[in-house]
Formats: C-alpha cells, structure tokens, sequence
C-alpha cells in the first residue's frame, strides 16, 4: 500500500512573528489528529523555516532519536551534553536524548535556515545521550539508526534517473525538492509517500530531485 500525504495538508504551527514557519506531517505539539500519530518508529516530520536571528530557546527531549537535514542555510545547535556544532545542507545531524537532554536551534547566519527534522522511537528506552553529525552524506552510503531499526537514505536523481526504493516492512519517503514518481504516483516538494508491504519500487526524477528515505522495521 502506498499512501500519499501532500505538503498542502500539513498541519501550520511555529511563530511567524518570530520568523519561525512550521510544517507537521505528524500529530504535534498543539495539533492533535488520532489518526495520525505516527508511522512505524516514525513519530514527527517537521519543516521548519527559520528567519536570520530566530530560533528554540533551550528546551528538554526525552526517549527519542531526534534526526535533522538542513535544506538550506546553517543550523547551530548547542546541548547540555556539551556539544556546539553549525549543521549545513547535506549534513545529517542525530541527537539522541535517551533519558533526557536540553537543546537550543538558532538560524544564526544571515540567510533563511530550512531543515527537516524527524523524531524517531527508540526501540529501548533511557541511556545515555550521544549526539553525531556527518558531513556531506553521499548517496551511497546510508546512515543507520540502530537505536530505531531505521536507516536513512538519501536519493539525488537528475531528469529520467532512477533509484530503487528498499524492500522493507515500512517505507517513509520525503521528497526534499524536485518532483519524482514512484509506483504511479506523483510526489512534489514537500509531498511524502508512506509505504506498507510494497516490493520492487523505483523513484523517478522528473527533474533534480532530492529525496529523503527511511527504510523501518514491521
């Protein structure tokens, strides 16, 4: 089965006085749909737009893996773990807040910050808190989330290219930019496709495209 969500339906949330601009795939926050509340470990999607100077004051997580993909602009992030990085488009950023952690995200540049960011289930709760980042991700190479039975893929595809979407129990796929097709159906930015129980899948690009994949457990 292949679901699809488009970006026009997500939930509007953030402070637009305070140049922050929030899209919700999930049930979030203030936003509450029973019928929506997650995918698989998959617990929230959020596109957050950041205006130069805004940003989340310090605040706490818990039991969950917390995955980021700037779009465009830098993201700084600070966490009482001690950590202090400037994230930047094609970096993947993973904080897992285990038993608890707080942590502050600023678009401290002088241009808009976009970032994805998705919050993930643990399989295990409590632990320590670790906070990773990769720069530059390619597309050959996954990044495995261990702690959720997830794995992350990122497809890059120019006009007429191909990828193979994974043969997995569930599949979220999340088109970053661009347009791509995938099993008769048409996703554009924004748009995602939640797959159940499908097999010998393709995207494919109509443009450059930019698509975020996660391959989840049953």
């Amino acid at each position: 089965m292949i679901s699809v969500h488009r970006a026009g339906d997500r939930f509007q949330g953030g402070d637009e006085a305070a140049g922050i601009s929030s899209r919700h795939s999930f049930s979030f926050g203030t936003f509450y749909d029973p019928d929506n509340l997650r995918f698989g470990p998959i617990l929230a999607c959020n596109e957050e737009r950041l205006a130069p100077g805004a940003g989340f004051e310090e605040h706490p997580h818990s039991h969950t893996e917390i995955v980021t993909w700037v779009v465009e602009g830098e993201l700084t992030h600070r966490d009482t773990a001690g950590h202090a990085t400037v994230v930047r488009a094609g970096d993947v950023q993973h904080l897992s807040a285990a038993s608890g952690v707080r942590h502050v995200e600023r678009n401290d540049g002088g241009s808009p910050l976009t970032f994805l960011q998705m919050w993930l289930a643990p399989l295990e709760p409590g632990g320590e808190p670790s906070y990773t980042t990769v720069p530059g991700i390619a597309d050959s190479t996954p990044y495995a989330l261990p702690e959720a039975g997830a794995m992350l893929h990122v497809r890059r595809l120019t006009a007429g290219g191909r990828a193979a979407v994974p043969d997995a129990p569930r599949v979220y796929v999340h088109v970053v930019r661009g347009e791509v097709r995938i099993g008769g159906a048409e996703l554009a930015a924004g748009d995602a496709a939640r797959i159940t129980g499908e097999t010998g899948l393709e995207l494919v690009a109509a443009g450059r495209a930019e698509v975020l994949v996660w391959e989840l457990p049953a």
